[in-house]
């Protein structure tokens, strides 16, 4: 009877057991993690606080990267503050709080999804296509581009989020994660599953294979641009360029597509959140610098703004 009465009562907090296999390396890992977020809630505002102070950083290429700036400081934001005080003491959080973290964590990595496949064709336009770019690429497409890739996310989790919603979680209310993943959850429920499995994945193949693929055929489009180039040197800057942004691009969205659509691929759960840590914190503090390191107008622009500020001063 003490049985069936457990199993018919719902959880109202879930236990977030985060790295809990490795107990001893807790502090060393929060330490770490803490240097990472602090990197990239700093690097990102920076970039944004730049373009913004620049007028001529007031071009589509940059209006994209101030958006990817501020979904990474958003969507890390939702993730690792929860996942340090894990490292700390025990990590609780309420049912509603799950679901919530989930949405926006799902809807701003969906959002980052599409944004970087519009950053993808938009240099394949300023590339393949410079005389014809700023008809292509005018204030009120860039606009659109971007309010269509923040509100596809919050859509598409919004649907997933109001299947998990239908959901009865009966015990145990421990998550074999260090947040409110879509798998951990599942396996905590105790009624049917199967409309949102199927949808969560159909939704994920639709949502990743062709973001991706456009990106992969922006980068192609430009790589054959590129290869008319007769400059040696530019060539090679170019396909510097064009590479160090493709590898972390393909990271993020390649972690993605083992979890949420492969997830049979990852044989333990330790290492499911180790691959998750690479699209909660190592894309993010690795996407300002791709995008600014070698970008000499961003560095003109950063000098213009500490010069002006030491002046004030």
């Amino acid at each position: 009877m003490e049985s069936i009465s457990i199993r018919n009562q719902t959880v109202r907090e879930f236990v977030l057991l985060g790295f809990h296999e490795v107990p001893g390396l807790h502090l060393l890992f929060f330490s770490i993690l803490t240097i990472i977020y602090a990197s990239i809630v700093t690097g990102n505002t920076l970039i944004v606080v730049v373009v913004v102070s620049s007028q001529r950083l007031h071009t589509p290429m940059y209006f994209f990267l101030v958006n990817l700036s501020f979904i990474e400081i958003l969507y890390t934001s939702t993730v690792v503050p929860k996942m340090l005080e894990g490292f700390l003491q025990e990590s609780a959080i309420s049912m509603a709080g799950c679901l919530f973290q989930f949405f926006v964590f799902g809807s701003l990595a969906t959002d980052e999804c599409f944004l970087l496949a519009v950053m993808a064709y938009d240099r394949y336009l300023a590339i393949c296509h410079p005389l014809r770019y700023p008809l292509l690429m005018g204030p009120r497409w860039c606009l659109g581009l971007v309010l269509t890739a923040w509100l596809s996310g919050f859509v598409i989790d919004g649907l997933v989020v109001a299947l998990m919603a239908q959901l009865r979680f009966c015990g145990p209310n421990q998550i074999d994660h260090f947040y409110c993943d879509f798998s951990p959850l599942m396996i905590l429920a105790c009624s049917d599953t199967g409309v949102a499995q199927v949808t969560t994945f159909v939704l994920s193949v639709v949502f990743l294979i062709i973001p991706f693929g456009l990106v992969l055929v922006s980068y192609m489009q430009i790589v054959v641009t590129v290869l008319r180039v007769p400059s040696g040197s530019r060539r090679t800057k170019a396909f510097s360029t064009c590479s160090s942004h493709l590898a972390v691009v393909s990271t993020f969205y390649g972690t993605l597509m083992v979890l949420y659509i492969a997830p049979s691929a990852v044989h333990s759960q330790l290492l499911c959140k180790v691959v998750a840590l690479l699209y909660t914190v190592v894309t993010p503090i690795f996407n300002p610098v791709i995008y600014t390191l070698r970008n000499q107008e961003v560095h003109q622009a950063l000098r213009r703004l500490l010069y002006c500020k030491a002046t004030e001063m």
